[in-house]
């Protein structure tokens, strides 16, 4: 393989979400092992890559031409082709395909991302009440990847491809340490993520209510209605909890940096992109007991049942010990370790080239 045409149509240009954040890091690591060609559908997507990349601007990929973006690129001589998502046409294409099906969790909430416009979002909702366009979609590839053994693992139990599937795990944007941290003084308790209901913030709330000095900091976005329910159920555990209506990168590391946990109550999830950052942080991470999450924090892990408040306090306690807290610090540093964009890229190239 001497090109590589990679989809990066998905970059946002407000704001990385995954796949926009999975597209970017992918292609910087890639860059230095092979020569890739950016798909692009907007030149300001190029100031999120490598400078002078070699790029290829086509339709949009919620265009209606999508159907026929194969010609394009059997046209500009594509010969290996990789997209983070798996809609990407493909009618009459010339070259090997790889495409990416991420998780399964919209097949159990299926409220689709609201900056999508209203024609996508009622494609979206019907697209998800069965497996069968899933299934129609991902055969039309050579290959598949996914981000974690756990949705390859669903991708075979609801029978979604024929076609091999392949792991390039997801990984932290921000550099980790090399050393771990110290016991902190507070108990500052980090969330971040959004406030949908399978979220279960509710149970963070109520569990930092439960420990003495514990402080709730919920970092993401939130709406004015869900901020004042929960203001009021932290009034009523008696938790000490900080709303900051979303943070810069910087104050995120910070966050992290200054933590005594990363906490999430999740009921379900795809991945937990969250809980590798904090990990490369050195700092420990108290989550749901959720196969995803420990598949992806391991033994570094501490866990509680996503229902019992009580259980999360209980994890919280355990730490609150410097030599236990240090020990975790430790582990969750060498985690950390396991997710790489270097790694992930290699993986990638693998699915194509076979070593």
């Amino acid at each position: 393989m001497k090109i590589l045409h990679f989809d990066a149509r998905f970059i946002r240009l407000d704001h990385h979400d995954g796949i926009s954040r999975f597209s970017v890091e992918l292609i910087k690591h890639l860059v230095p092992r092979v020569h890739v060609v950016a798909i692009i559908n907007d030149l300001r997507q190029l100031e999120f890559l490598p400078k002078g990349i070699d790029y290829l601007e086509v339709n949009s990929p919620e265009s209606i031409t999508e159907f026929f973006i194969a010609r394009k690129l059997n046209k500009a001589g594509a010969t290996h082709v990789y997209s983070p998502m798996q809609i990407m046409g493909s009618a009459g294409r010339k070259y090997r395909l790889v495409l990416t099906l991420h998780d399964l969790i919209y097949y159990r909430h299926r409220k689709p991302p609201q900056d999508l416009n209203p024609l996508i979002r009622t494609i979206w909702r019907l697209y998800h009440l069965s497996y069968l366009p899933q299934r129609i979609l991902l055969n039309r590839a050579d290959e598949v990847v996914t981000v974690s053994e756990t949705t390859k693992r669903l991708i075979s139990k609801h029978h979604l491809t024929k076609r091999p599937v392949a792991v390039v795990y997801n990984a932290a944007s921000i550099e980790s340490k090399t050393s771990s941290r110290t016991f902190p003084k507070e108990i500052k308790l980090v969330y971040i993520g959004s406030f949908m209901p399978y979220k279960n913030v509710e149970t963070l709330i109520k569990a930092t209510g439960k420990v003495p000095g514990a402080t709730l900091q919920l970092l993401s976005k939130i709406t004015s209605d869900r901020e004042e329910e929960l203001t009021e159920l932290a009034r009523v555990s008696g938790a000490k909890v900080v709303f900051h209506h979303g943070v810069t990168d910087k104050q995120y590391l910070d966050a992290l940096n200054s933590a005594f946990a990363l906490v999430t109550a999740s009921k379900d999830e795809g991945f937990g992109i969250p809980l590798v950052e904090a990990m490369s942080q050195a700092t420990p991470v108290i989550v749901s007991d959720l196969e995803i999450f420990r598949e992806v924090a391991g033994q570094a892990g501490n866990y509680f049942d996503a229902n019992d408040p009580d259980s999360l306090a209980q994890q919280i306690q355990s730490l609150n010990d410097k030599q236990a807290w240090e020990a975790n610090s430790n582990a969750a540093l060498e985690r950390a370790k396991l997710f790489s964009w270097e790694a992930s890229a290699a993986n990638l190239l693998k699915v194509f080239t076979g070593k």
